[in-house]
């Protein structure tokens, strides 16, 4: 065979596979960071990272990259995208920004918080990086099925443990807010929105792996996923999580967390 030939067929070669790879499910292409990748302590933003919904190098993420990216994959409007690329793009320590990395959220105590689901209180270690231990006392207050009531007992949980490990242990109101409203999303987002349960192996999953449970049987949401929704489910949690805190605690607490949540953002923005 001829050099040129040679070259010819390589060339058509390389362009077939390229073409193949471009027509792939996106649900199906997955690979964790590599070498100067970051990745931040939101399972879910990480996620999406390793399945390319969102530059795969973790950096660099605009307002166009989340919409687009949070559409493609969970079905999220873009006032929803919006509303948390806001928050976000807070965490670059880079003034007037148009940009965020993963990285980025792990400042401690401006979207990041004590007591997590699945990492350490920045105190004790990386936020960025998913704690066994952490998420094992998590889901062990977990039934088959999560949902709002064991989703608060898994909350309150961690909240106890965080406060006699961690010396340093401080919890803003935004952060508690937060806390409630992931929650709310992941059971939003990976079960039934409207009952707001999902089947525990498939957040297990996620968090655990960092990557979509498509082999599980979910799929992609068919109703797009608003930021009103976002806001009443969180408030379904926080009902369950205010009576669990004014049970023990002597300043009551009211279970209108989706209102602080705008009331703050209001005032940054």
């Amino acid at each position: 065979m001829r050099l040129t030939a040679f070259f010819s067929l390589a060339v058509a070669a390389a362009a077939t596979y390229a073409a193949a790879n471009n027509n792939q499910d996106p649900f199906q292409q997955w690979s964790g960071p590599n070498a100067g990748d970051v990745r931040g302590p939101c399972p879910f933003l990480n996620t999406f990272a390793n399945h390319g919904f969102l530059p795969r190098s973790g950096k660099y993420i605009t307002e166009k990259d989340l919409t687009d990216g949070l559409f493609n994959a969970v079905h999220f409007n873009a006032n929803i995208s919006k509303f948390l690329f806001d928050f976000a793009i807070r965490t670059n320590p880079e003034p007037n920004s148009t940009w965020f990395s993963l990285d980025h959220l792990s400042r401690h105590n401006v979207l990041e918080h004590d007591a997590s689901l699945s990492r350490v209180d920045a105190f004790l270690g990386h936020a960025d990086i998913f704690n066994e231990q952490a998420f094992e006392e998590t889901r062990s207050y977990w039934g088959d099925t999560v949902n709002a009531k064991n989703g608060a007992d898994a909350i309150v949980a961690r909240m106890k443990t965080c406060k006699k490990t961690n010396p340093q242990y401080s919890l803003s109101e935004l952060g508690e807010a937060f806390i409630l409203g992931e929650t709310a999303a992941f059971i939003s987002i990976l079960g039934d929105v409207k009952s707001l349960t999902v089947s525990k192996r498939l957040v297990e999953y996620l968090f655990q792996k960092e990557r979509l449970p498509t082999e599980l049987g979910w799929k992609r949401p068919d109703t797009p996923f608003s930021t009103d929704i976002l806001l009443e489910n969180l408030d379904k949690v926080g009902a369950e999580y205010a009576k669990r805190i004014n049970s023990t605690s002597q300043g009551k607490r009211s279970a209108g967390y989706a209102a602080r949540i705008f009331s703050y953002s209001a005032r940054l923005f």
